[in-house]
């Protein structure tokens, strides 16, 4: 048993870790993408109603199987487990803790402030979403050097297996929140085992529950346990009360540590409803359990229908303008289905190929800190380009086909003409128009024979060329302003572009 679960979660951890780190698209999106799908989180999100029957009959039949080798951060804590005993060079010893059932009430109750759209807890707490910024902001660094270093020796080969790609933090903020994440985790982990999964994790405690009354658990012989001990002090989530010869099922993981641990073969995963030869089959209901569950629904249900929010500005340093609005992922809808459903797992922001996406701050005010937003500075949405609409597990980037993608309007066009250098250098320029897929900035004509830009908000869809490659600093001449809702930009009718003789380069 610890063997096949051993092997399913390396299989699992190694091929989502893998799908965060990608970077060159070596994984396909559409097989690779369930790998995000199947955490529990993202599937409450998106209201994967056939994934969470999956998840949900599985833990009633087995337990937390999902904790076990599904989820990320469990495989993520036993690795520090494993690495603590090797390093120590010495057995680890964990010991029974009682359950810490107001603690993982308050935070399963922290969590549901996700359905009065203040995700920020529920995005700090979440085990996936954790795990996804940890490797998308600390790891992926990592991985990025490395395969630099492997383009530097292979090319010098003649080998172009390998490319340079450029490395850079994309939000401090964000940074520091995984490195901190992976950090205490980390320690929890080294310290204590699953302390996190049983005490904090919102999704642990939801089938903590359900594992009560699964089919399979593990149960201990009564007549053959001498009460040694071994068994609870292999118990990573320190659930086994060797003394009183019990285990809380509600916090067992099912890594079957204990069952190797026991010499007496008094540990068994085995059905419930088959009695133990002492006859112990039996189980006192957990009141404690339900006044549990009974809370946080009662504290959902009566939490507050709105949040205020001080929506902060964007800070762009630029005196001429102020963004009002972040400009959202093409397919958000809206900054209020961002904050319903996002739980800022970082997915988008690591498979973006043009890195236009970047963790916000406080752009769309305290709620949404770490959500994606949009930002030009490294460069800009591709026109065809439809990825992070379809890697979102959570139902915050609604998938859109590249027909969609090419009308919907994210944003709009703002210029502001008296910084142009054309109108303050007096030299051609066009980049602007040049870079412009929907032809929503235009070069009319001037004077003396100059081209200046020319704008049409209908038809812009805030895809951010513009402002990319506008060559005045430290101002942008031209930006795309964010919409709180999406629209729809009306089609536009290519026209064919004269070719102009520019004696200078304006920058």
């Amino acid at each position: 048993m610890k063997k096949l679960r051993v092997v399913v979660s390396i299989v699992l951890f190694s091929l989502i870790t893998f799908y965060f780190l990608d970077f060159a698209g070596l994984m396909s999106e559409k097989t690779a993408g369930l790998l995000a799908k199947i955490q529990f989180i993202p599937a409450i999100m998106a209201l994967s109603v056939i994934i969470l029957i999956i998840l949900i009959v599985s833990t009633l039949l087995f337990g937390r199987v999902y904790c076990s080798s599904i989820c990320p951060m469990g495989v993520y804590q036993d690795i520090i487990a494993w690495l603590s005993k090797r390093i120590a060079k010495k057995k680890k010893r964990y010991k029974f803790g009682k359950a810490k059932n107001i603690l993982r009430a308050t935070m399963l109750v922290a969590a549901a402030t996700i359905f009065v759209k203040f995700p920020l807890i529920l995005g700090f707490i979440d085990p996936y979403s954790a795990y996804g910024r940890m490797v998308t902001n600390v790891f992926r660094p990592v991985y990025m050097s490395g395969n630099n270093v492997l383009e530097i020796i292979f090319t010098k080969f003649d080998n172009y297996t390998f490319y340079k790609t450029d490395i850079f933090i994309m939000s401090v903020f964000a940074f520091a929140v995984a490195i901190l994440t992976m950090v205490v985790i980390g320690y929890l982990a080294w310290k204590h085992g699953r302390t996190y999964c049983n005490t904090i994790c919102p999704v642990g405690a939801v089938l903590g529950f359900l594992s009560k009354f699964s089919v399979f658990k593990v149960r201990i012989d009564k007549s053959k346990c001498n009460s040694c001990g071994a068994c609870e002090m292999r118990c990573k989530a320190a659930c086994i009360n060797s003394k009183q010869k019990t285990v809380d099922n509600s916090r067992c993981v099912d890594c079957f540590n204990c069952l190797n641990a026991c010499r007496r073969d008094a540990l068994k995963f085995s059905p419930s409803l088959v009695p133990v030869k002492n006859g112990d089959a039996k189980h006192p209901v957990d009141e404690g359990k339900r006044r549990f569950l009974t809370t946080g629904v009662i504290a959902a249900v009566a939490a507050p229908a709105a949040i205020v929010e001080d929506e902060i500005n964007s800070l762009t340093g630029n005196d001429k303008y102020v963004r009002q609005h972040p400009v959202l992922p093409p397919g958000s809808i809206s900054v209020e289905n961002m904050l319903a459903h996002c739980t800022s797992c970082h997915l988008c922001v690591s498979k973006c190929p043009s890195r236009v996406l970047k963790p916000a701050f406080m752009e769309y005010g305290l709620a949404g800190m770490m959500q994606p937003m949009m930002y030009f500075e490294k460069g800009f949405c591709n026109f065809d380009c439809t990825i992070c609409s379809e890697v979102c597990p959570n139902g915050a980037i609604k998938p859109l086909t590249k027909d969609e993608k090419h009308l919907n309007q994210g944003g709009q066009v703002v210029f502001t003409r008296d910084i142009c250098i054309v109108q303050t250098e007096e030299t051609n320029c066009g980049a602007c128009s040049e870079h412009c897929p929907t032809q929503a900035v235009t070069m009319i004509p001037y004077k003396d024979g100059l081209t200046i830009p020319h704008i049409n908000v209908e038809i812009c869809i805030g895809c951010g060329g513009c402002e990319f490659i506008c060559p005045v600093r430290p101002f942008r001449a031209i930006h795309i302003e964010g919409l709180a809702v999406q629209g729809k930009a009306k089609p536009f009718e290519e026209q064919e572009k004269e070719d102009k003789k520019i004696d200078s380069f304006g920058f």
